[in-house]
């Protein structure tokens, strides 16, 4: 799917940091250093802010560490935070903002693949790198045309750190079908880009696999009332209801599906594995879900990261895209950092598009592991985790890397 307290959102300001000087592509603060400005996109109100609180308040824990290491010499880093509610015509805005401050060289972003495609094309005309810690809709980095086998880059300057649905759909796939043993699934999706490529992915292993769809059902994700679906479902013979989409409707659809006395779990993707799923459902004991990568708290590589955002005292919690925003915004770092020492320490007057090709090139061991990127821009971490609910949580199923 794809996302700072140090700033109010949206009204970040460069003119308390000195004067602008957009040749440097950052602006001389009174210290005679330099300051850069990490964009940060996602729905900070709205059914989705528990998500995108995580991924803000993790690249603001990024920042803070940088800025407190020197990891950049003569280098301040800041964020300008914006909300995109979960929607596009927002994000579009919020790309067309942030591509008019000199001072941006990068943006962490956004949590759903549907606003990321209403943003790359404007990132890509201004070489203002991007790196999403939430989105996996595939088509985003390798082209409309992957499924078929031609896979085409469309935007230099997209990347990802969480791994895509062409990996994640299968690998639940194979999990309900070769561990939970569960033959026969009713298959349901919001028709977002990310909720519907999430089914199609899953569907194509599931079959694949010799596991039957005993039926079909579309959503809107504003939708609440299933009565209608859960009698299909019913009725069906399911024995496991896949979703694709978000917590805000999978929540509730499972809920009426055991209210209803259908007693067999749902499983979703990366946008159904936060705690407020759990809220919305007190019921959802057994469901399941996927995340990419393995689970942060077991990761020795996340230790510091937990302890630093817990000593941080952020209000809401860093959820599942947190990791994975801290290391979006530290490739960042890092590409600001290799562009700066290939230029005596100074930002060129290109900043913006030697930064992308810096950011293709880093290689580092980040809080969810080795982070570096593919030819498409997406992530070689292809580790995956299944949660199930247990006793009001999410716990640990299984894990593994993908193979294809």
């Amino acid at each position: 799917m794809l996302v700072v307290s140090i700033a109010v959102v949206g009204a970040l300001t460069v003119s308390a940091c000195g004067s602008r000087d957009d040749k440097k592509g950052g602006s001389d603060n009174a210290g005679g250093g330099t300051t850069v400005v990490i964009g940060v996109d996602a729905p900070l109100t709205g059914d989705l802010s528990a998500l995108g609180l995580g991924i803000k308040n993790s690249v603001d824990l990024a920042v803070r560490n940088a800025n407190t290491a020197n990891e950049v010499p003569g280098v301040k880093f800041e964020i300008k935070a914006l909300d995109d509610t979960a929607k596009p015509a927002p994000g579009q805005q919020n790309a067309t903002q942030l591509v008019a401050d000199k001072n941006v060289l990068g943006v962490v972003g956004p949590l759903n693949s549907s606003v990321a495609q209403s943003m790359q094309q404007i990132f890509n005309d201004a070489n203002l790198v991007e790196v999403s810690p939430a989105n996996t809709g595939v088509a985003l980095s390798q082209g409309e045309k992957w499924a078929s086998g031609t896979k085409v880059r469309p935007f230099k300057s997209y990347f990802r750190t969480a791994t895509t649905d062409a990996v994640q759909g299968p690998f639940a796939a194979r999990y309900l079908y070769n561990d939970a043993k569960k033959a026969k699934v009713f298959l349901i999706d919001d028709q977002k880009t990310y909720g519907a490529g999430l089914a199609a992915t899953f569907k194509g292993e599931f079959t694949k696999l010799g596991g039957n769809i005993v039926g079909e059902e579309h959503v809107n994700p504003d939708d609440r009332d299933f009565s209608a679906i859960v009698t299909k479902v019913k009725s069906s013979g399911a024995d496991a209801v896949y979703y694709g989409g978000e917590y805000p409707a999978a929540g509730p659809l499972s809920l009426q599906l055991k209210n209803a006395g259908v007693g067999i779990p749902l499983m979703g993707g990366d946008g159904v594995q936060s705690a407020e799923f759990i809220k919305l459902n007190p019921k959802s004991q057994g469901d399941l879900a996927t995340a990419v990568g393995l689970s942060v708290e077991k990761l020795p590589s996340a230790a510091k990261f937990i302890s630093d955002y817990s000593a941080a005292g952020f209000k809401d919690p860093y959820e599942t895209y947190g990791g994975y925003s801290y290391d979006s915004a530290w490739a960042i770092i890092q590409g600001v950092k290799a562009v700066v020492a290939a230029n005596n320490g100074k930002l060129p007057s290109d900043a913006r598009s030697k930064v992308v090709d810096a950011v293709q090139k880093v290689s580092f061991d980040g809080v969810t592991g080795k982070v570096s990127f593919d030819e498409f821009g997406d992530t070689t971490n292809k580790q995956l985790t299944v949660y199930k609910v247990q006793d009001g949580k999410w716990a640990v199923e299984a894990s593994g890397t993908f193979a294809g």
